[in-house]
């Protein structure tokens, strides 16, 4: 099992759900779903560290899994919003501090 306790300061975590909260069309996913390859290439992480990262958050409940080879994965918000604000991973893609929203969004 993941150690919570680590998830506040996992930086690759957050990148991975991040990008998956903040998916669009435009960036290549068929209904905001998207493999782990093509994952790995938007955040620029190799693909075996996100696979894992999508494991620590579909075990929180907020990303959705399909398919078997290749896998699709989707974040869940109407989870994300129901998750407790207590939670470590909820906590950790709601601190906004540090984060790049030109990145996500064209304006």
């Amino acid at each position: 099992m993941y150690d919570y306790q680590s998830t506040i300061e996992d930086k690759e975590l957050k990148q991975v759900g991040l990008e998956l909260m903040f998916m669009t069309p435009e960036k290549g996913a068929v209904d905001n779903w998207v493999t782990a390859v093509e994952l790995a290439k938007m955040v620029d992480l190799p693909v075996e560290t996100v696979k894992k990262k999508l494991v620590i958050l579909r075990d929180a409940g907020i990303v959705s899994v399909k398919g078997i080879n290749p896998k699709l994965w989707k974040f869940d918000n109407y989870n994300f919003q129901r998750m407790d604000e207590d939670d470590e991973v909820y906590k950790l893609l709601c601190c906004f501090d540090d984060v790049d929203f030109d990145k996500y969004f064209s304006y």
